[in-house]
């Protein structure tokens, strides 16, 4: 469990942090040693005034015509996240969206482990990938608790993902990031991160359109809908 939960932080502020840690990260690639609130609120793309309610959880004010520390700030939001020490990751399902993130080589900056790779393709199973062979599904159970996994990452298709939840949940893991297009039901204590790719792109599209309308002066009105659903 993180800091940031124990600490009793608010859930809001703790999915901000990860958009200060970044822009830290870029601040202190560039040299940067202190940033006031507004430039790192610029950075982060965030209201100055929330970034400093969000820092204030962490018992940082910055300094008064200073700003903050780069470096310490940094430590003090990893510290908050768990991020100081190394997280064992699972990836379960090797295709093509598993294989990209096993080969992703920002977890281990961030202190994330890839540490075991579940496929139930036994054509898969053996093939080596970021220096480790791939396990067929069966040995899940035992592979978590040989390699000490702490959070697993489900990329299956989705009609296999409700069941491999149930598996690590049994298992002991309590944390899992979801890719699959499916929401998963998990008892209370299970932490369940949902990323939607497919979602997020209908989004993007819904935006496009709307820019498409402004700038041709013709948005869709609810007559026209009427006409599309009548069709």
């Amino acid at each position: 469990m993180s800091q940031a939960r124990e600490r009793g932080i608010p859930d809001a502020t703790v999915a901000r942090l990860p958009l200060y840690l970044r822009a830290l990260n870029g601040l202190a690639e560039r040299g940067t040693a202190t940033v006031s609130s507004e430039d790192l609120a610029v950075a982060a793309g965030v209201n100055s005034a929330k970034l400093r309610k969000d820092l204030s959880h962490l018992g940082s004010y910055g300094t008064r015509g200073v700003g903050y520390d780069v470096q310490y700030l940094i430590y003090q939001i990893s510290r908050e996240l768990g991020l100081t020490q190394d997280w064992a990751v699972a990836i379960v399902g090797v295709g093509n969206l598993g294989r990209a993130l096993a080969n992703y080589g920002g977890f281990v900056s961030r202190g994330f482990r890839v540490a075991a790779l579940f496929d139930a393709d036994r054509s898969v199973v053996g093939e080596r990938l970021v220096g480790m062979a791939v396990d067929h599904i069966d040995a899940l159970e035992s592979v978590i608790e040989d390699r000490g996994v702490s959070i697993v990452v489900i990329a299956t298709p989705g009609a296999a993902a409700q069941q491999v939840a149930d598996r690590v949940i049994a298992a002991g893991i309590t944390s899992i990031l979801n890719f699959a297009p499916v929401v998963l039901t998990v008892p209370d204590g299970v932490d369940v991160r949902k990323v939607d790719l497919s979602t997020e792109l209908q989004i993007l599209a819904f935006h496009e359109q709307r820019k498409a309308d402004r700038d041709t002066g013709s948005p869709m009105m609810a007559g026209d809908w009427a006409e599309v659903m009548d069709a």
